[in-house]
């Protein structure tokens, strides 16, 4: 069986799909592969949402649990994503209806940032998200170094 140019070349595949789109060549569009491909874009501002969130509460955590140890790296980073969040947040406007799976996931990744990072444990963590939306979107919150 031959395999189609979507699993061949996804590169060709898409330059096809958006010529037949653009020409209204609707019978030709390969629609189970298009389906799939929309939803997976969905999913990826998902996930980069996630991953914002996540490097954000780590440095958070390690902000609050280690503020012998804070640096104008660590405040740079929490400005860096926050304002990256901020941005899928302010472009991607639907994804506030994910943002509590999104922060709970957050938490998690969170946790394992500062145990790989730092000497702590999990143990010495907080089990449950301590932050809220509004702190992690707050870019005064916590306090910027002096």
């Amino acid at each position: 069986m031959e395999s189609s140019l979507y699993e061949r070349d996804f590169y060709a595949w898409t330059l096809e799909q958006c010529k037949l789109l653009k020409v209204g060549d609707f019978e030709r569009l390969d629609i189970v592969n298009l389906v799939e491909e929309i939803e997976s874009l969905g999913k990826q501002q998902r996930r980069e949402l996630e991953h914002r969130l996540g490097i954000l509460v780590g440095h958070l955590l390690k902000w609050d649990y280690q503020p012998e140890k804070r640096s104008k790296s660590w405040w740079a980073t929490i400005r860096e994503q926050r304002r990256a969040a901020q941005r899928l947040i302010d472009q991607h406007p639907s994804l506030k209806a994910y943002l509590g799976e999104a922060m709970i996931e957050a938490h998690e990744s969170g946790l394992d940032l500062v145990v790989k990072e730092t000497p702590l444990n999990y143990r010495d963590l907080p089990a449950e998200p301590i932050y809220t939306l509004e702190q992690l979107l707050d870019p005064n919150f916590p306090d910027a170094l002096d």
